[in-house]
């Protein structure tokens, strides 16, 4: 239950007033979620019994400030609605004010007074008099000048105490800052020197900072930029802006940038440097690459064929000697990628290079001389000058210069009113109106001090005193003058309050000084605050709603600590705006030193219809301790008008306090400084005694969870219970602090306990501490500390969950962000991708503020030259959207003439930037566009295809693919972790042939993706052949084989898609993607196949009438068998297949804690397939962490027949092939079809040219031609001339629209000599055809003519390619696994081949075991059958409980096909080798 001090009633107080206290006292009550812990239960409970001693202890050591009362209005008053008076208080000493707390070793906040002691106050002073008197309360206004620390000698010693509302602490009242918000603060030392019209000066230390924990400094006491010189109000410009936080991040910011100065060669080259891995030796142990080099001096490229493990420099340095023969220094030159701006590290292996581990042809590479000055994306020496002033560089700044010059333009008019109001008394209308100007330019805020002021400046001249004229007596002058003074003091004092609690580049000159009050409260105080009002609510709420209520919310780690639900509901008042004044105290039943550092409070506005619904209206968050410090005093916070906040995502970035907003809430923090002290923990871990096996199993168990958040409640218990117990070895120090039972101070200090002692296996593991689960400073900091272990080009693939990390930071200067900026000033990579992502992520919801600023800091430390390309390439990106909008808006016949008008914009900008580099790729620098290669697809988003002209003269033209309209963030994560599981390949030695394309959101909606030459997709190869072409076997092996009719060329296409089509079945199981078709699906003629489209994943799959479309694990269909089994003629590749999926599986398996981590990381990134626990699980369910590898093996080869079986997915495939045959129109490009397809005039042709040589010497209708391909090797195919006449329809048929040559029909020869003019003319012919158009000459139809069926050199269907392992013998053999631990034994049957029926004939064979000496059918173990296969796959796991020991025991294996005998075997247990795969020979008898 909420607490809140309550003094005796007076007689006066009605009943029904005590009764409305009462009541109130018990609706305002703290809900507790009944399914969080946090550590708090003992400490709620404990409070009951503590809180009437605390309120004794209060009354006893209270020490008050004198106060002047407070005037009666008859105009407006913010105090209106309950005003009691206050009993006066008897100190029995003075020595019980202000009392200092020893600081004590615990974990939590320790008090520190903003007060001086109290012993060095004079005794004379009114605040050493315990009770003192007010003088001439008639004739005075209410002061509320800040006492001079030179005066408080003089200050008079009769005070009178009152008060006006005892439970509510009332916002700028007196000007005191609250010590305690249980007492009223109505409070105020009688300022008895005489008071003038300006401004009174204090430079004290005493002052408390407002919305901080620091206390304002001023960088000079003479600014450069003062305005309004010689007004009673001056304000001074400050550049780095008002607000202390944001100019500690603008220094820290600085400092980071000047830690690296521009002449170093080593981080500022401006170059883009390859990215590199770490050496895969497993893949690259005995490899050579072939390098063509070219030189500036030579255009002929030099050939190299180094080995993978050498040197860029030591084959520099070869290439020197071989051109020169003189001992160069290879240090002074670098080689590029030809086509690139990009550069090979040198001193780094050869095949660490991406570049070399992805491209397997010959690669160009130019060398270079080093310049001596860096590259033109460096920073220069006027960088290193230049000052970051973050209000520069953030969108919103002119919004802060149009409000200063608009404050500064009403102070000198108010300033102006107010003189000739002194003057002549005459006009007070005005200089209360330019008052309103003036809070209306600070966000319609009016405190009360400015009401109160404004309100006893009316009445002073309402009663018009008889002797109020120039010649009078001056003590009603100095009355006015006194009220007038306050007047101006209370609006320096909302500016100053403004200035420190919004960013503003502007503050006053001086601030004035506010007195406080002071409680001593104590080790065991409670969070309490008040919450004073809203201002500025709009006309639309004042009218909608009769009456506004708030509640309170303290958060930690997304998960609710308490509640306080506000039940008075206060209707709006109209003062100089409207507001709603609750002033309102807030008891939180939590000690303050109990509270975790990171706490958030979390305020909703509601508005109560007529009805007595309460609507949330509005809402602000903010930590509870900024600064490891408490907020003291009045503090403003802008209340955003979004939904329900995001509860679980509640940090202090998630909504920008300090940026102003429509509605304003003021809130009174007591002004005790709370000051977090950390608790030096015992290391009671450190003497432990072995833990028992089963324990360390049970530990080993629960680690393959990978994440906290999918343990149950019961096994974290467990998990926390053992904690000392876990290492790197058995479990993940994410699991284990992720476990503990909660955040109370204890909790805290035995996590970091753990975190200290804790040995990290890899950097990467740390990962998983910086998700939204782990808020402590400390555990983040650890986290980042093991991250800058990381090589710039490791850090550079996680970059995008670094971004989201981000956000539950605890400000700006936290390591996390100070990493990111240390590594964007060390490398153009990390600076290019960390802009990109920084500029989309400001289209979430949420934290929109906190990455303006931080890519503010970007771009300054990025300095001029990298700025200025960031700049072009925005601008690029906003005038393709331009342009996609208006072809879409365009009508169909309009859109290519108004994408070839709209083009023209592009040309322009090309014209005045000269180059920009791409946003998908910094390397790739274009310098125009190639008009007629530019089109748009006719999807549903309508893409545009814009080909770019690369500024490289050694490159060839860049083909990108703009998008508008779909959401590409999701591509880019998916894309992102196939490229860590590729990786993960690359490194144990598998090239899974992977193509992932570039992808990259720009802004919301849009973004880039990267062509991919000579590719189609697999529907445009389907309706290829023909209507019904998705549910042919053939389609895909006839496609290849007509790409590729020479035998090396085929037997490569067919190794590609063996590895390419393996690795995309195991990632698009683990990811779930969905919406898979033929559309989806991609094919290069060189074999890489790879998906497209990833807007449905985690098994979202897309429903028809409540039906999912997506029925299989993934996609891996028949026809991809039959051309990997190369029509069922080597079924040994489809067993082949399966181990290269089960292995690459499990690779992936064992880092299933890295990919959690990073999915974890994007929960909260907005992407709609990604949101929940439950997206997790689906892929921990996919991933299996808990399966042993043979378990695992067994899973995903289930999965594999299950694809292969799933006939919905050919249907799919059909209805998809059909709709697009319908869809494209005859006279649209085949190119405008979504496909990734290259037709780019001027593209190299497969066919040069092809001539008739003769007569086939099998027959004589025959014609012998001879075909020249593209890379000049030649083939001969044989075609009759009924054969070429049906081509000539076909193209007729296709190119409509188009002019072909003229056939040679038979009736246009002669009678003589007609075979040799035949020959002529159909030489003639395809000279035309091959050299004409470019879509006829590489059109499927002519390829498919020229390129089948080769003579001599044709690909023969019974070669078998060599894809696994190869068998000479055609014995039966069956592959099996055994393996035992624990008295299990295992067996995986594996494969079996070479296994037939008596009659010759392929069995559905099944396998039985039998574990002798116990043959009884207890011990019979039996596999599924295989139907009527040859090499039957089964990948099935048979298991045998209490088995004591191997000696003595025999394993019976029998092969039957139904009941007949297939072949068995007897395999001796104890001769086994355990855990390794054998293949054993069956017999053809049971022995």
């Amino acid at each position: 239950m909420a607490y809140y001090w309550k003094t005796d009633l007076n007689s006066s107080e009605s009943h029904e007033k005590q009764q409305e206290h009462q009541e109130f006292s018990s609706l305002n009550q703290p809900l507790f979620p009944s399914t969080v812990s946090l550590g708090f239960d003992n400490v709620v409970d404990e409070i009951s019994n503590k809180i009437p001693l605390c309120q004794r202890e209060i009354e006893e050591n209270a020490f008050f400030l004198p106060s002047a009362p407070h005037w009666d209005s008859r105009k407006h008053s913010l105090d209106e609605t309950h005003q009691t008076s206050l009993n006066e208080f008897t100190f029995k000493s003075s020595e019980l004010s202000c009392h200092q707390v020893s600081e004590m070793p615990v974990i939590g906040f320790s008090r520190h007074s903003v007060l001086p002691n109290p012993q060095n106050i004079n005794k004379g002073s009114s605040w050493g008099n315990p009770i003192g008197k007010y003088h001439d309360a008639d004739d005075y206004g209410f002061n509320i000048l800040p006492l001079l620390s030179t005066s408080l000698d003089k200050t008079n010693s009769q005070n009178q105490l009152e008060n006006e509302n005892h439970n509510y602490l009332i916002g700028f009242e007196s000007s005191v800052l609250p010590i305690y918000p249980f007492l009223s603060t109505n409070l105020m030392p009688k300022e008895e020197n005489k008071s003038s019209r300006n401004m009174n000066i204090v430079e004290s230390s005493l002052m408390p900072f407002k919305g901080s924990s620091l206390p304002r400094t001023w960088e000079s006491t003479l600014p450069k930029n003062t305005e309004l010189t010689g007004c009673s109000i001056q304000l001074v410009e400050v550049a780095q802006g008002s607000n202390m936080s944001l100019a500690s991040f603008c220094n820290k910011v600085k400092k980071i940038r000047e830690s690296y100065h521009a002449a170093d060669m080593d981080s500022n080259s401006g170059k883009i440097w390859s990215t590199t891995t770490a050496f895969p030796y497993k893949l690259f142990s005995n490899t050579k690459f072939n390098i063509n080099i070219f030189t500036d001096n030579s255009t002929k490229g030099l050939h190299f064929i180094p080995c993978a493990n050498y040197l860029v420099k030591d084959l520099i340095a070869e290439i020197l000697h071989f051109c020169t023969n003189d001992q160069l220094f290879p240090r002074d030159h670098l080689l590029s990628i030809c086509g690139h701006e990009e550069f090979l590290q040198n001193d780094h292996y050869l095949g660490s290079h991406r570049i070399f581990q992805k491209n397997k042809s010959v690669l160009q590479l130019h060398l270079q001389k080093k310049r001596d000055t860096p590259g033109t994306l460096s920073r220069k020496h006027e960088d290193d000058h230049s000052q970051f002033y973050l209000n520069q560089l953030l969108e919103f700044m002119h919004i802060w210069k149009v409000s200063r010059q608009c404050l500064s333009t009403v102070i000198q008019k108010y300033d102006s009113d107010l003189k000739y109001f002194l003057k002549t008394q005459q006009n007070v209308d005005n200089v209360i109106e330019e008052v309103k100007n003036i809070c209306s330019v600070l966000g319609c805020v009016e405190t009360k001090q400015i009401t109160d002021a404004v309100n006893e400046l009316s009445l002073i001249l309402q009663r018009k005193p008889k002797n109020l004229h120039q010649n009078s007596d001056t003590s009603a002058k100095g009355l006015i003058e006194k009220v007038t003074t306050e007047l101006s003091t209370s609006i320096c004092q909302l500016i100053d309050i403004h200035c420190s609690s919004f960013c503003a580049d502007f503050q006053p000159l001086h601030a004035p000084l506010c007195s406080v009050s002071c409680v001593n409260l104590g080790l065991h105080s409670h969070l309490s605050f008040t919450v004073y009002a809203a201002h500025n609510i709009p006309e639309t709420w004042v009218h909608s709603y009769k009456a506004f209520s708030f509640s309170c919310w303290l958060t930690y780690a997304g998960k609710k600590l308490c509640q306080v639900r506000n039940c008075r509901n206060i209707p709006v008042k109209k003062l100089f705006f409207s507001l709603v004044n609750w002033n309102e105290t807030i008891n939180f039943p939590l000690e303050i030193k109990s509270l975790p550092r990171e706490s958030m409070l979390t305020i909703k506005l509601f508005g109560i219809t007529y009805a007595t619904n309460a609507d949330l209206l509005a809402w602000t968050c903010f930590p509870l301790f900024p600064k490891h410090r408490s907020i003291l005093g009045s503090v403003l916070f802008s209340m955003t008008l979004q939904s329900e906040p995001p509860m679980e995502m509640i940090a202090p970035g998630v909504w920008d306090v300090s940026q102003p907003s429509p509605v304003t809430l003021q809130i009174d923090f007591p002004a005790t400084e709370w000051e977090y002290m950390k608790l030096d923990s015992e290391e009671n871990g450190s003497d432990l005694e072995e833990p028992p096996k089963e324990c360390l199993k049970h530990i080993a168990r629960l680690s393959q969870k990978q994440t906290p958040i999918l343990l149950s409640e019961e096994k974290r218990r467990y998990l926390w219970f053992y904690r000392f117990y876990c290492n790197n070895e058995n479990c993940s120090l994410p699991l284990v602090l992720g476990s503990a039972p909660g955040w109370d101070e204890r909790t805290v200090a035995e996590m970091h306990t753990v975190l200290r002692r804790w040995k990290f296996s890899h950097p990467l593991e740390a990962l998983g501490l910086l998700t939204s689960s782990f808020p402590d400073q400390e555990i983040r900091n650890v986290a980042v500390r093991q991250l800058d272990n990381l090589l710039n080009d490791e850090l550079l693939e996680y970059l995008p969950q670094l971004v989201q990390a981000v956000k539950f930071e605890w400000n700006l200067e936290s390591p996390l962000v100070q990493l990111l900026l240390h590594r964007s000033l060390q490398s153009v990579q990390i600076a290019h991708r960390l802009y990109w992502l920084l500029k989309d992520a400001q289209n979430e919801a949420y934290f929109k503020s906190w990455y303006q600023k931080l890519l503010a800091a970007l771009q300054f430390c990025a300095g001029k030259a990298l700025r200025d390309e960031f700049s072009k390439e925005q601008k690029l990106i906003k005038i393709l959207g331009d342009i996609g909008e208006k072809v879409k808006t365009a009508s169909d016949p309009q859109r290519q003439d108004v994408l070839k008008k709209e083009l023209g914009r592009l040309e322009e900008f090309f014209w005045c930037t000269k180059t920009c580099h791409l946003p998908l790729n910094p390397a790739l620098c274009v310098q125009g566009i190639d008009g007629d290669a530019c089109s748009y697809f006719t999807s549903n988003a309508l893409p545009l295809k814009i080909t770019f002209i690369n500024a490289n003269p050694m490159g060839k033209n860049i083909s990108v693919i703009f998008k508008a309209g779909d959401d590409l963030r999701q591509d880019m994560l998916v894309l992102q972790i196939i490229q860590v599981m590729d990786n993960i390949w690359l490194q144990e030695g598998l090239d899974m042939q992977m193509i992932i394309y570039r992808c990259l959101s720009t802004g919301k909606g849009q973004g880039l993706v990267q062509m991919v030459p000579d590719a189609v997709t697999l529907a445009k190869i389907h309706r290829h052949f023909g209507p019904i072409g998705p549910l042919k076997e053939n389609t895909i092996k006839k496609w290849f084989s007509q790409h590729n009719p020479l035998k090396a060329d085929y037997e490569k296409v067919l190794r590609n898609f063996f590895y390419s089509c393996a690795g995309w079945c195991v990632v698009t199981f683990i990811l779930g993607v969905c919406d898979r078709h033929n559309d989806n699906i991609m094919l290069t003629k060189s074999g890489h196949m790879f998906h497209i489209d990833f807007g449905k994943f985690l098994g979202h799959a897309q429903t028809f009438g409540g039906i999912k479309r997506d029925r299989a694990p993934f996609i891996f269909t028949s026809e991809m068998e039959y051309f990997i089994t190369e029509g069922g003629k080597n079924p040994q590749h489809f067993q082949d297949f399966v181990e290269l999926c089960c292995r690459a599986y499990n690779i992936v398996r064992r880092h299933s804690q890295l990919l959690l981590n990073l999915l974890e990381m994007m929960l909260h990134a907005g992407l709609p397939e990604l949101s929940g626990i439950q997206d997790l699980k689906y892929v921990y369910n996919n991933l299996r962490p808990q399966d042993t590898d043979l378990e695992a093996t067994s899973h995903f080869t289930k999965k594999i027949k299950e694809s292969l079986e799933c006939f919905p997915v050919k249907l799919n495939n059909l209805i998809h092939t059909l709709a697009q045959m319908t869809a494209i129109s005859p006279a649209k490009s085949t190119s405008q079809t979504f496909s990734q397809e290259s037709c780019m005039p001027g593209a190299s042709r497969s066919i040069q040219r092809a001539t008739v040589l003769g007569f086939s010497k099998k027959t004589s209708h025959l014609y012998l031609i001879q075909v020249t391909h593209s890379n000049n090797e030649t083939s001969l195919t044989e075609k009759s001339f009924d054969q070429f006449a049906k081509l000539h329809s076909q193209l007729q048929k296709q190119f409509a629209s188009l002019t072909l040559p003229e056939f040679p029909h038979w009736w246009h020869l002669p009678f003589t000599d007609s075979d040799h003019k035949r020959f002529r003319d159909l030489n003639h012919y395809m000279e035309q055809i091959l050299n004409g158009s470019y879509e006829v000459a590489n059109s499927d139809c002519v390829l498919s003519f020229f390129l089948s069926e080769p003579v001599e050199q044709a690909v023969k269907e019974s070669s078998a390619v060599d894809l696994g392992e190869k068998f000479a013998d055609k014995k039966p053999k069956v592959q099996l696994v055994i393996s035992y631990k624990d008295a299990k034994l295992t067996i995986l049957v594996k494969h079996m081949k070479n296994i037939h029926l008596p009659d010759g004939s392929a069995p559905s064979a099944h396998v039985e075991f039998y574990l002798l000496p116990y043959p009884s059918e207890a011990r019979r173990r039996k596999t599924k059958s295989v139907p009527k296969c040859t090499d039957p796959t089964y990948n099935e796991i048979v298991v045998y409980d209490e088995v004591t020991e191997l000696q003595g025991h025999v394993l019976m294996l029998i092969v039957k096909s139904k009941t007949t005998f297939v072949g068995a075997i007897n395999i001796q247990l104890c001769s086994v080798m355990l855990n390794e795969e054998k293949w054993y020979p069956l017999g053809n008898s049971i022995i």
